[in-house]
């Protein structure tokens, strides 16, 4: 089902999970029936679309951006919408429901040693499987999906594409979009069923080390933590076997990885920065997704694009929340100027 994408489609589509982090500054997380004192609260953004659309808006993208999923029929969901207006990002296929409430996440931040606990409502974005989304009515280039085994109505199982977000992939590459999906990192033996049918019908996949890892069956960490280098170019190739179209690309935190079906490896490592520049990883992912879907979509080389995504990732970095450490473009590479770079990955090379 796949299609040359016509080089007169330009803008960004981006579909699935739309959350409300709800962040909580606290001074020690408790055990069971004791006391815990909040400090201090902020609200930000959560879910792959969200994230990445507003990244690329602040970052001053001159193409359009869209978003699709599902809220619910309340306050967070006005937010949500709210928001995009403001980002100018188009909602049209943003559907409500009164089926379930907007999903969001209490994020407990331990004020001394800034550990998190996560607790996730999935909410309305469990009930999402791509209804009212159009692909013929966007001219969008690229649809983003994210996250695969974050978004049950998709994960299910479908009997001709093997899961429905798979199916929904296959329709949009044959409405002539480029697709791209990111996948949420669990503990779980889930990737392979739910991760792999979809890979057929994706252009660009991007996934951090553990994700790539954990759906190929490659061990990318070494016992003592080290980067295997080896086994991330089999994770990579395997993605590629297993039906990417174009290009796998796999980000940790010293860097990124690329290889293309036509056998081209890029290598990129991530910023130097000082632990007191760190304020919060959440949201990292996200935005180097946002990085390099910028320079994937303005057809830039992809060294270039790699580089966009660890600047990005830099940014977001330096903020608590998902997105408001990302600030435009310009400034985000100036950031590679400011700090450097970290060791080369392949440092034996």
């Amino acid at each position: 089902m796949k299609t040359k994408t016509p080089n007169t489609r330009r803008g960004l589509l981006a579909g699935g999970n739309w959350i409300i982090d709800q962040v909580k500054l606290i001074d020690i997380y408790p055990q069971p029936e004791q006391l815990g004192n909040i400090l201090g609260q902020s609200q930000g953004t959560g879910g792959g679309p969200y994230n990445v659309l507003i990244d690329l808006a602040r970052s001053g993208a001159r193409f359009p951006l869209q978003g699709a999923g599902l809220v619910g029929n309340d306050a967070l969901g006005d937010q949500i919408l709210a928001d995009c207006r403001q980002h100018k990002i188009d909602t049209r296929h943003l559907g409500r429901t009164s089926k379930a409430p907007t999903s969001y996440t209490d994020v407990m931040t331990e004020k001394a040693s800034g550990r998190r606990t996560f607790f996730h409502a999935r909410g309305a974005n469990a009930l999402w499987h791509g209804e009212g989304l159009d692909f013929k009515k966007s001219k969008a280039r690229i649809f983003h999906l994210a996250y695969l085994l974050l978004l049950d109505a998709l994960d299910e199982p479908d009997a001709k594409f093997g899961t429905k977000a798979a199916r929904l992939l296959a329709v949009a590459q044959a409405a002539g979009f480029k697709t791209s999906v990111d996948v949420v990192s669990e503990d779980s033996d889930r990737f392979a069923k739910v991760v792999g049918p979809a890979l057929k019908h994706v252009d660009y996949c991007i996934l951090n080390e553990i994700e790539a890892g954990k759906t190929t069956g490659f061990k990318v960490r070494q016992p003592d933590g080290q980067l295997d280098t080896v086994a991330l170019r089999h994770a990579a190739g395997a993605l590629l076997q297993q039906g990417v179209g174009e290009l796998v690309i796999v980000h940790f935190p010293e860097g990124a990885f690329a290889r293309t079906r036509k056998g081209e490896d890029v290598w990129q490592s991530s910023l130097k920065l000082p632990p007191k520049y760190i304020a919060g990883s959440a949201g990292a992912g996200d935005a180097f997704c946002a990085g390099v879907l910028l320079g994937l979509h303005e057809e830039w080389e992809l060294q270039r694009c790699l580089l966009t995504g660890v600047c990005l990732a830099a940014a977001s970095l330096s903020h608590p929340t998902c997105t408001a450490g990302v600030r435009s473009l310009a400034s985000s590479l100036a950031l590679a100027k400011k700090y450097g770079f970290g060791p080369p990955v392949l440092s034996g090379d």
